[in-house]
């Protein structure tokens, strides 16, 4: 409802940036089977480009003419639909590029983006070729819509785009550390998350946000003036009027600086030792992990979580457990923390632990979004 939607020429001109080895390593074979007869039907013609190594899509669409092209398909897990969008906002035409409409197929083992615009389309939860195909099937029936982007700086100068999450802790730990496991498909997660439980670890760090609600109780809506509005499937940031030079990247108009404290008006929590503290902005943490179920595509908010200290692996796992069916915040866990902001810093005490972006490694140093 409220959602405005494009649509993809007919006929349609794809290209298709494929990773082979991501996920069970079967991304190649499963498109042929599965998504080019259905996108040959559709009149969808493809280019497909295969990857063959680490920042190869992120170079592709960087340099690239893009104009040949109606719509640039991922075929692989978020991580490639991370180095695409961040190849795009390095383009001299960054703001015309973001209009391109971008389709994500599941091809890795998380697929958490794929399981969201599934769980948003109203579909069933399925996993696999069953997800595939719903993803696939969307694609045919061409239609496009807004997507947020959260916009990331770091105090080593790193500017960074999100269009999944931001994680720091427990649920960063088991990501990584479940990377040797990956042609288990999605169970390098399960297996990931028992050998983190068995050491889990405590991090020290100061966590602050500004919460979606005004000072003054009333809710911000998600497109006021103040913030930065998207427009285009993956996300066109639109600087606010008179304050960019053209071409350059938009302003982060909701932070001050890392060396500065935050404004009055954040919230700081006021516990500093967390087993994890977790920003994502879409539903889906993996296939089998709704974490966010009150998100939207483009709802103008970051779902924060933050685990505090003290819990124990058996409340954990329990959690997670309930994440499968979206019902972990029924658990009234005393430990589990989950608030809708608008922006958020993290500042660890020690660089210490595994930082991720959309499922991607992060040194770990302060961070904010």
């Amino acid at each position: 409802p409220g959602d405005s939607y494009g649509v993809l020429p007919w006929p349609c001109r794809a290209l298709v940036l494929l990773n082979p080895q991501s996920g069970a390593g079967r991304a190649r074979e499963d498109f042929q089977a599965v998504v080019q007869p259905m996108l040959a039907e559709a009149e969808i013609t493809t280019t497909i480009f295969i990857t063959e190594r680490p920042h190869h899509a992120h170079e592709k669409v960087r340099d690239e003419d893009l104009s040949q092209w109606d719509t640039l398909v991922v075929m692989s897990g978020d991580g490639l639909l991370y180095e695409v969008v961040n190849g795009l906002m390095e383009r001299p035409d960054w703001e015309d590029a973001m209009k391109k409409p971008l389709c994500i197929l599941p091809g890795g083992s998380g697929n958490a983006l794929a399981a969201s615009i599934n769980y948003y389309a109203g579909n069933d939860h399925v996993a696999k070729k069953k997800l595939l195909l719903n993803c696939t099937f969307i694609l045919c029936k061409r239609l496009y819509t807004q997507m947020d982007l959260v916009s990331l700086s770091t105090a080593s100068g790193k500017r960074l785009f999100s269009f999944l999450s931001f994680g720091w802790g427990f649920i960063s730990d088991v990501d990584i550390d479940s990377e040797k496991y990956r042609r288990l498909g999605n169970a390098r997660f399960t297996l990931g998350t028992l050998q983190c439980l068995a050491k889990l670890r405590v991090y020290q760090g100061r966590l602050s946000y500004l919460p979606l609600l005004s000072e003054q109780g009333t809710s911000l809506a998600p497109r006021d003036p103040q913030a930065p509005i998207t427009n285009g499937q993956a996300g066109h940031i639109m600087p606010l009027a008179g304050t960019e030079a053209a071409g350059s990247l938009p302003s982060d108009s909701l932070l001050v600086p890392l060396s500065q404290p935050v404004p009055a008006h954040w919230t700081v929590v006021p516990e500093e030792e967390f087993v994890t503290v977790y920003a994502i902005y879409q539903s889906h943490l993996g296939t089998n992990l709704l974490m966010a179920p009150a998100a939207q595509l483009h709802d103008g908010c970051i779902h924060l979580f933050y685990l505090k200290a003290g819990i124990s692996r058996v409340a954990v796992l329990k959690i997670f457990l309930a994440m499968a069916r979206g019902t972990h915040l029924d658990l009234n866990c005393p430990h589990l923390r989950y608030v809708r902001v608008r922006a958020f810093r993290l500042e660890p005490r020690v660089a210490a632990g595994i930082m991720t972006v959309d499922g991607e490694a992060l040194a770990c140093e302060p961070i904010q979004g």
